[in-house]
């Protein structure tokens, strides 16, 4: 049986170099795999999975409108697909993460996702929301704090290093805007709740 995996973290801790090295095992194997990434994070250019370390690979972008399962579909009937792996996964809708988990229902295609749980505000993201309840596997991938503690939380940082508490759930940035916390440091910056 196929499932759906959610492999989540704060930033920096290494999700689409984990995507690119599954992606690399089927391949080495003679399997053919399917990257997804959000159209919304072009920061290493457009249809591009990148991680921080320079692995790259090309990847279908998905929009929030788009219907997953017919677009894997469709690419599984030009090409066997033997595996789904999607990036950024926190800017999946509901109804993606239901489409995904039919690919795995009804294609019977693993499909791995790697995401953020939760934003600069200790909120969870709609896509992350919707794959914690709904995957057959969740797997933490860790980072470390500062302070050495494992970091489980993230805050957005101004140009000065200042933590920013309001603004928009999204704000695509790398490690000029964001900073890996763990809770305890986490609560130092923005106080109770």
């Amino acid at each position: 049986m196929a499932k759906l995996y959610f492999y989540y973290s704060t930033m920096n801790a290494g999700k689409s170099t984990t995507l690119l090295q599954s992606s690399f095992n089927y391949r080495e194997r003679g399997m053919h795999t399917l990257l997804l990434t959000a159209a919304l994070d072009d920061r290493f250019g457009a249809g591009k999975v990148a991680s921080r370390i320079g692995l790259e690979q090309e990847a279908d972008l998905f929009r929030e409108e788009d219907d997953l399962f017919t677009h894997i579909k469709t690419q599984h009937v030009n090409k066997s697909i033997d595996c789904v792996l999607v990036d950024e996964a926190q800017f999946l809708s509901k109804q993606q993460v239901w489409q995904l988990s039919e690919v795995c229902d009804q294609l019977h295609i693993p499909v791995l996702c790697y995401g953020i749980r939760t934003d600069f505000q200790g909120e969870l993201f709609p896509g992350s929301q919707w794959l914690l309840a709904w995957a057959d596997e969740l797997h933490e991938l860790k980072t470390i704090c500062h302070c050495g503690k494992k970091a489980n939380m993230v805050v957005r940082v101004d140009a000065q290093g200042e933590a920013i508490q309001q603004g928009s759930q999204v704000e695509i940035g790398g490690n000029d805007r964001y900073v890996s916390l763990c809770r305890h440091h986490f609560k130092e910056v923005y106080g109770n709740a």
